[in-house]
């Protein structure tokens, strides 16, 4: 038996319409960013990806108006444009929350307990991956390595990093978020929403007092390695043997040492005031 297109789910009517223009203030004040973000690069292609944070900072994802604004600004196709936005997973193709809470699902945080992190997210918000909560504050996904293995399992908000969270931290800190309560990471600069990161990933400077000089460096678990090399490492301390034995030494952390989530999970979070992970120091504090 035949089905027609229709009931096959294939629609076979008009092409779909151009994308709507923005409004004219808002093209111009657009215009304004783009001619100064295309000033960088000496050739203008160059500049797609920041024009593409640019347009999701407006509308707080990529829409078809913003892909033709860049086309437009770029002389390039809409076609060109569509090929970067759906490329890279950075630009949100529909309507998202302010706060997009991502938790790594890869290996290690996985392991340490990501999959459990994420499964109580979705349980907690009554949202699949890539959704968004009813009151339009918080999109939850899974999401790929944030290079952030040493302080595993990691949870990101707007790509700020909440390290060594547990089911019961990560749900507090959606709560926090729900609620309009201020949430500091435990790495970088303070929350600000999506939109907002998206100009300040489109190349624009972060103008709120201060916040600049908070996002800091890498955290000190990152940065052992690198002591390491320094020949910077703790002095080893000798294990007494047992008689008969040979003996050996046993590196003792110093208390100013971070334990990474190598050595054994670690009941933190910047949203657990009972283990407060407050901003790592910066390197040499």
């Amino acid at each position: 038996m035949n089905t027609s297109s229709s009931e096959r789910g294939v629609s076979l009517g008009m092409p779909e319409l151009p994308a709507p223009a923005y409004p004219d203030d808002v093209r111009a004040r657009l215009e304004t960013d783009a001619r100064d973000i295309i000033a960088r690069y000496p050739d203008s292609r160059s500049a797609l990806l920041p024009l593409l944070h640019l347009v999701q900072s407006e509308e707080g994802h990529v829409t078809r108006t913003g892909m033709q604004f860049c086309a437009d600004v770029l002389k390039l196709t809409t076609a060109e444009v569509t090929a970067v936005a759906t490329f890279y997973t950075m630009y949100r193709r529909k309507p998202s929350g302010d706060y997009q809470v991502g938790v790594c699902t890869n290996t290690l945080c996985a392991v340490m307990g990501g999959d459990a992190i994420f499964e109580t997210l979705q349980e907690h918000l009554g949202i699949g991956n890539g959704e968004t909560t009813d009151d339009g504050s918080v999109t939850l996904e899974h999401i790929e390595c944030n290079a952030a293995c040493d302080f595993a399992p990691v949870v990101m908000v707007n790509w700020e990093f909440f390290d060594n969270q547990t089911p019961a931290s990560a749900r507090r800190l959606v709560d926090d978020l729900r609620a309009g309560r201020d949430v500091e990471p435990t790495r970088g600069a303070r929350l600000c929403t999506f939109k907002e990161t998206a100009r300040i990933l489109a190349g624009f400077p972060d103008e709120r007092p201060g916040a600049v000089e908070e996002s800091g460096s890498a955290g000190p678990a990152s940065l052992v390695g690198l002591h390491l090399a320094r020949g910077e490492s703790a002095p080893a301390r000798v294990v007494h043997p047992r008689p008969g034995a040979q003996s050996r030494t046993v590196h003792e952390p110093s208390p100013a040492e971070h334990l990474s989530s190598h050595d054994a999970p670690q009941e933190t979070s910047a949203s657990d005031p009972s283990h407060p992970a407050g901003p790592a120091a910066e390197e040499g504090e």
